[in-house]
């Protein structure tokens, strides 16, 4: 029996049933917009809302086939639906949404709409039409079929031990087993698989690297990272600001990490640190264990956000009923984790991979925050407006990994074990950090150097990781892992460019935090007021509504930092 789903919109320009079985049929809809004649500010309106329609619809099928292909990666028929649409239902929409955005530009009723409203979409419509080129719609196609590779290799990558076959994330919770021999050799394992693949994926991001570079000269940009700032509407920032942001990294957090791992090794009483000690409890006790499995995963979740606040537990019980949820790991599905926003349903859906670790919680709730962010834009009329810049999406759900961490009790049974959640998970916060910082300056590496050969790609990654890797730990002998470790990174492949918002928006999580301790309910309101924004705001602006600052300058860094270091110190006693 069908769900009813109370969020679902409304069509009123298509039809009940669209098929996207063949661009002949879709066709006619995009004519119809382009053909209709506006005569006056409602009618522009109008037509806004019917082309928001259509878009919602598109985006929605496109998002179920990539859904459908990533659950199973060996899944033919699944993989070959995302193909068909990426390879001939999108790029044949793309030159009709550009003739949208030249309908909207060059409509006399333009300046009749509500700037405080539209200002940011009409902006975003003008950029998008300086950027745009046909002779990139082939190559858009191409890119996108090489990602899906990606996603093949890796989730297909896994490891026997004790007579099991474990997917990655499956083997990387014994890293956390208290034996270090054997800790040492699942990492590896891990590592000798991932190597296996190392050529392959070199060959994948070399071809992903010269379609980019090839997009980024047909718009008329020197690289792909000029390119991509354009393309992701960084307004807001530079790549200057990125560099300042890789410095405050290596200057206020890298050293305060050092102060963290020598703890840990004196903890641990040996000599020094190898990267297989790094997950493993300092105490010699044995892996926290907060859920058995998915369903276990996500009622735990309800109960934690319900006492975050009602209604978020209540936005992911809906999604549950919808059956929006794929939380288990398995061989043969796709790696990592996402919530994808779902534009006419209403409803997004989460998918992880989740082995029963305290990361996975962390995750969970990552992606509920996404969701939560999903629900609360869902009052905005335009898709446009509901589709913010990832700096803005990912201070949704990394201020809710913080937020919720004051009640993870349901997942774990002693008051110990809940403390020692936390303090892995402000650890974590801080670790963060320094990753995003070497994942950013290695893509604006790659882009400023298209030319560049594989080894020397390598080369540049070690060079570059060396200034942001933990201190104090060990990788003699481990080079083939430290010059490849960027390749476990799917953003890099999927993404690029997608990285330094985690980083941003950490930054601001960690402010939004400080002020849910100081007062919860001044503290949520601010972050409930700042996400309901949706993108019709500036990220400063957003980030001013939920009383925090978009600043990533070294000063403020160290103020976040200090704050984290002095509930980690909390913790510790």
């Amino acid at each position: 029996m069908e769900v009813l789903n109370p969020l679902r919109m409304t069509r009123s320009f298509l039809p009940g049933k669209v098929s996207f079985d063949s661009w002949s049929e879709v066709e006619p809809l995009f004519r119809s917009l382009a053909e209709r004649p506006i005569a006056s500010a409602q009618e522009l309106k109008r037509w806004l809302e019917d082309a928001n329609e259509l878009e919602s619809v598109f985006s929605e099928e496109m998002a179920w086939r990539y859904i459908r292909s990533s659950i199973n990666t060996a899944d033919a028929e699944a993989e070959n639906a995302y193909e068909f649409f990426v390879s001939e239902i999108e790029p044949n929409a793309s030159p009709w949404f550009n003739t949208f955005n030249q309908i909207i530009d060059s409509s006399p009723y333009r300046d009749e709409l509500d700037p405080a409203l539209y200002g940011i979409f009409l902006r975003g419509v003008r950029n998008d039409l300086a950027i745009y080129r046909e002779q990139n719609i082939p190559l858009f196609t191409e890119i996108d079929n090489l990602k899906q590779q990606y996603g093949k290799i890796a989730g297909a990558m896994s490891i026997e031990h004790e007579g099991k076959e474990l997917t990655l994330q499956q083997a990387a919770r014994l890293l956390q087993n208290t034996n270090r021999e054997l800790r040492e050799n699942i990492w590896r394992s891990i590592w000798q698989r991932r190597l296996q693949d190392r050529e392959k994926l070199d060959e994948l991001f070399d071809k992903l690297c010269r379609l980019r570079q090839q997009v980024a000269a047909n718009a008329g940009f020197a690289n792909f990272r000029d390119y991509s700032f354009a393309a992701m509407g960084r307004f807001d920032y530079t790549p200057a600001d990125c560099f300042a942001f890789h410095d405050a990294i290596a200057e206020e957090i890298v050293p305060l990490l050092e102060t963290l791992t020598q703890k840990r090794r004196n903890a641990l009483g040996i000599t020094e640190l190898r990267p297989w000690d790094l997950e493993v409890d300092t105490a010699g006790k044995p892996p926290l264990h907060p859920f058995t499995d998915g369903n276990d995963l996500l009622a735990k979740t309800f109960q934690c956000l319900q006492s975050v606040k009602p209604g978020y537990a209540g936005y992911l019980r809906q999604m549950h009923e919808l059956g929006h949820f794929d939380l288990d790991s398995r061989i043969g599905k796709a790696p990592g984790g996402y919530n994808y926003p779902l534009a006419e349903s209403g409803v997004p859906f989460i998918f992880m991979n989740a082995t029963g670790s305290q990361q996975d919680v962390t995750t969970m709730v990552h992606e509920a925050g996404h969701a939560i962010h999903s629900f609360l834009m869902n009052a905005l009329p335009l898709n446009a407006f509901r589709n913010p810049p990832s700096e803005v999406a990912e201070l949704a759900s990394m201020s809710m990994e913080l937020i919720s961490m004051e009640h993870w009790q349901p997942y774990y049974s002693t008051p110990e074990d809940y403390r020692r959640a936390c303090l892995r998970q402000l650890e974590h916060t801080l670790e963060t950090l320094p990753w995003v910082a070497a994942v950013d300056a290695f893509q604006h590496w790659v882009y400023e150097h298209p030319a560049h050969t594989a080894a020397e790609r390598s080369a540049a990654w070690k060079i570059i990781y060396s200034r942001f890797v933990l201190p104090g730990v060990n990788w003699d002998g481990l080079e083939p892992m430290f010059a490849n470790n960027w390749q476990k990174q799917l953003h890099i492949f999927e993404i690029p460019f997608y990285y330094i918002e985690y980083g941003m928006a950490q930054l601001g999580a960690i402010a939004v935090w400080r002020n849910y301790r100081m007062d919860a309910e001044k503290g949520i309101n601010g972050y409930e007021k700042a996400l309901s924004l949706g993108y019709t705001k500036t990220i400063g602006e957003i980030y001013s509504a939920a009383n925090v600052r978009f600043d990533f300058s070294r000063k403020y860094v160290r103020e976040l930092a200090q704050f984290v270091a002095g509930e980690i110190e909390r913790l510790e006693k």
